[in-house]
């Protein structure tokens, strides 16, 4: 089995400036450094919507603790499919086929007796659209909490005023919390969106395409958010956005019809792509 594993990072050199000027600066390591303990794995995993051709094809992967992992690829390359099978969001299609495994901490996702409620709340996700409840901005903090009974009923308003201040909402929204979160702009409802995932107090954070429907002055928000989140969660980020990927993420895979090309460090794939087609789709001949 032909499995992609953590890189063990190291100095590469920059012999193909694809995406020069949207890689972040970092500083050259002093040394090698240590291989990152994994959050997820996928072995030899494989998904179907129905008969015929499978949508994800063998991917081998694994994705590090307390990272920012992107994935990216053409339309229908199976990105979102795979993040979705990650918490079994496709679990009431009629006719899917999971084949293969995805390990969170090491124990298969598809084990039996799989809690899907406990699974989705150590997985938290954050969708392509902001979606609040029609409740208030306390309220979609509260709700899951308060239903999960994660913390106790004296705790709520500690818990709701600390998950909005780590989306970085709080100032904005502190003196209005009654107020339906519907009301709130497009930019501060996908954040309102991501307080809402950690009051689940999840593990890993997963995005698909969080910046889509969002303007440029949103979109650095939360990318802002999502570069400081990664301090205290595993998240994987989907994305068309080649310059939000180098810039957010530390890592990236390259998907194209349905199988895994290339996964490494975001700066060797976005500067010296070990695949023809991953530097044909980051420079834009096709996808």
């Amino acid at each position: 089995m032909n499995q992609t594993s953590i890189p063990a990072a190291g100095p590469a050199p920059l012999a193909i400036p694809l995406l020069k000027s949207t890689l972040r600066p970092r500083s050259a390591p002093k040394g090698p450094r240590p291989t990152p303990a994994v959050a997820l794995a996928a072995r030899d995993f494989g998904f179907s919507y129905g008969p015929g051709e499978p949508t994800l094809k063998g991917i081998n992967l694994e994705i590090p603790r307390r990272a920012v992992t992107a994935i990216i690829g053409p339309s229908g390359c199976g990105k979102s499919t795979f993040l979705r099978s990650i918490n079994r969001l496709h679990d009431l299609l009629p006719g899917h086929r999971y084949s293969g495994e995805i390990l969170l901490d090491g124990r298969s996702v598809f084990a039996p007796g799989t809690d899907l409620v406990t699974l989705r709340t150590r997985v938290g996700m954050v969708f392509q659209r902001p979606n609040p409840f029609p409740k208030s901005i306390y309220d979609n903090v509260a709700y899951g909490p308060a239903l999960n009974r994660l913390v106790a009923p004296r705790d709520l308003p500690a818990l709701v005023e600390r998950c909005l201040r780590k989306a970085a909402l709080w100032e904005e929204v502190k003196d209005r919390l009654e107020e339906p979160g519907t009301g709130l702009s497009g930019g501060q409802q996908q954040r309102l969106c991501i307080a809402r995932a950690l009051g689940n107090q999840p593990e890993v954070l997963l995005m698909d395409e969080p910046c889509s429907a969002l303007d440029p002055i949103a979109t650095q928000k939360v990318e802002a958010l999502i570069v400081e989140l990664k301090q205290d969660y595993t998240i994987v980020i989907v994305t068309h956005n080649m310059q939000q990927a180098a810039r957010v993420s530390d890592y990236t895979a390259f998907l194209d019809r349905g199988e895994l090309i290339e996964f490494g460090e975001t700066e060797r794939v976005f500067t010296t792509p070990a695949s023809d087609r991953t530097e044909a789709y980051i420079t834009g001949r096709f996808g």
